[in-house]
């Protein structure tokens, strides 16, 4: 399994609180919407970032963590250079996202630990 991480920082006009909202409720569904997520996406997760800061740590640099799963680096392609990723998500990210502050990393899971209960 692939998982696709992106880093975002939200857009310097949109609270964090209205940030937080906009993505839980509008461009979660819009994105899942997708005929190509839904062939392609595995898993979709979204983790906000808390107001917590960390001693000897810098601040955060980021607003929120998307994490995506595909079967291969292939099916990322599919959807984020489809034609509805393109015509619908890619001008919904621009409403929220600061799209040059953002990164990404692509990788293979290795668990050290996993404990649940």
């Amino acid at each position: 399994m692939i998982k696709f991480t992106i880093l975002l920082r939200r857009h310097k006009d949109i609270s964090h609180e209205d940030f937080v909202w906009y993505h839980k409720n509008n461009h979660a569904p819009l994105f899942a919407s997708l005929t190509e997520v839904k062939e392609n996406v595995r898993r979709y997760v979204q983790c906000h970032s808390l107001d917590v800061t960390m001693p000897g740590l810098p601040a955060p640099q980021y607003d929120r963590i998307t994490e995506l799963w595909f079967d291969d680096v292939e099916s990322i392609g599919k959807v984020f250079n489809a034609k509805p990723y393109l015509e619908l998500i890619r001008p919904d990210e621009e409403k929220f996202l600061d799209l040059h502050g953002c990164g990404f990393i692509i990788s293979i899971e290795n668990p050290v630990i996993y404990k649940f209960g």
